[in-house]
């Protein structure tokens, strides 16, 4: 999608109303919406409630002047392009005119080719403003593009889906555990896309309360809430002619989820503390870890929503389902400028990877500053990695086979629980990991349900 195709709201206020009727037919032939006001004070109200790209304004009507209808205009929609009409045009008016913040001035009769040049011109200047914005948000939010590597035939699936869905302007819900690599998946769709050539805006709705994401969503007027001491526009409007990521969509409070739909369904939103419209044009990608077809049935996400989003869903694997994915991933974060010990490849590969590549990565990156020199050797990794390697190896040696790897973690788990009579604290630093991720393991393999297993937090 071009700049020059997203919709272009132009208001036209003049009390000649054979000529107002005039450029309406000429520039709504022309793919724009319009809409009229007779004065300055319906041009207002028209005003409060929706947002224009573009207004049209003549220089003398009766009551609220031309001058002062731009002054108020512009202080109501800030980014509004204006092109001033005037039948009794002097150097002072046209000077007064642009010092208030019109964009040109233009003098009666005026032919209407020549109008529509001005309102095509003030449009490709605004949209070259919000090109701007829209880089410099990309500049501060954009992070290292990282191909999605790996043969295993889930990835294969992965690949063939974004084939599939980059090239379409419909939405997209990618679905998957957290670090197994989402947000790469929606770049690969953007650059898959028409819209390759436009910013990729990024959101993760788990890391902002309620009222800062609704700011961020949406824009918010000056006064708005406490500390908005400025107009400050939304991702959507950052987004407009782009895509918008969403990350973690399942957190989106209700009220959110009502406003989002909106969006949606008709390109409409409302700044925070505005009952003005504004129109944007956006491709939403959303993501989550969460089953969001179960937060529809227990009534915590809204089906309509999760149908408008769902237009087609990518399930991102975990690790543990990629065999033979994971020494691919460890070669690629190596580098080249290190050497993995022979005998440290084996349990990498066997690990569970419960965190997904986002696990994997930090491992590696955790050994590159523990090992000395460029070798690195197994006991660089975290504890967890070769714990789970030793459980494994005992189990085997018993008959037991490794290929559930969840099944060997929660053994593992087990066995130090009940070494440590129960004690977390203790069995926590048996295992090398935090007595948080030690909770995380129980409550996922629902350890300690049965009686023989009494735990203590001591």
């Amino acid at each position: 999608m071009s700049s020059d195709e997203r919709l272009l709201d132009v208001l036209v206020v003049d009390d000649d109303e054979g000529f107002r009727r005039a450029v309406t037919r000429r520039l709504t032939a022309g793919g724009m919406n319009v809409e009229e006001a007779e004065e300055g004070e319906r041009a207002l109200e028209i005003a409060q409630r929706r947002r224009f790209h573009v207004a049209i304004l003549d220089m003398v009507m009766p009551g609220m002047s031309g001058l002062d209808l731009l002054a108020k205009l512009r202080e109501l929609t800030p980014d509004c392009e204006v092109v001033m009409l005037t039948g009794l045009g002097t150097i002072e008016t046209a000077v007064e005119a642009m010092k208030r913040g019109a964009r040109e001035f233009l003098t009666k009769p005026v032919k209407l080719a020549t109008l529509e040049v001005a309102v095509q011109k003030a449009a490709e200047t605004r949209n070259l403003r919000l090109e701007n914005q829209q880089l410099k948000a990309a500049i501060e939010r954009a992070k290292p593009d990282t191909k999605i590597l790996g043969t295993s035939p889930q990835i294969r699936e992965v690949l063939r889906l974004i084939e599939k869905a980059g090239p379409t302007s419909h939405a997209i819900l990618i679905e998957g555990e957290t670090g197994t690599g989402k947000e790469l998946v929606a770049r690969a769709l953007q650059q898959a896309s028409e819209l390759a050539d436009k910013p990729l805006v990024t959101i993760n709705c788990a890391t902002l309360p309620e009222t800062l994401l609704e700011s961020e969503l949406f824009g918010h007027e000056k006064g708005a809430f406490t500390g908005a001491i400025s107009a400050k526009p939304g991702l959507f409007e950052i987004a407009d002619g782009g895509t918008l990521f969403i990350d973690e969509m399942g957190e989106l409070p209700g009220a959110l989820q009502a406003k989002l739909l909106r969006v949606l369904e008709d390109g409409s939103l409302r700044r925070v503390g505005s009952v003005q419209e504004h129109r944007v044009k956006v491709r939403i990608i959303a993501a989550t870890n969460r089953d969001l077809h179960k937060e529809v049935e227990g009534g915590k996400f809204r089906e309509d929503l999760y149908y408008r989003i769902n237009v087609m869903c990518i399930e991102v694997p975990p690790l543990r389902e990629r065999q033979g994915d994971v020494e691919i991933l460890v070669d690629h974060f190596l580098g080249t400028d290190w050497k993995l010990d022979q005998h440290a490849r084996g349990p990498l590969i066997r690990y569970a990877w419960p965190g997904n590549v986002r696990q994997l990565i930090n491992a590696i990156e955790r050994a590159k500053i523990m090992a000395d020199g460029g070798e690195i050797y197994l006991e660089d990794f975290p504890s967890e990695i070769e714990a789970s390697t030793e459980t494994t190896e005992h189990l085997t040696a018993s008959g037991v086979t490794d290929d559930d790897l969840a099944t060997v973690e929660r053994a593992k788990v087990i066995e130090v629980l009940q070494n440590e009579e129960g004690n977390k604290a203790r069995a926590a630093r048996r295992l090398g990991v935090s007595r948080r991720s030690l909770y995380r393991l129980i409550d996922r393999y629902n350890i300690g349900s049965e009686p023989s297993q009494p735990l203590t937090t001591n």
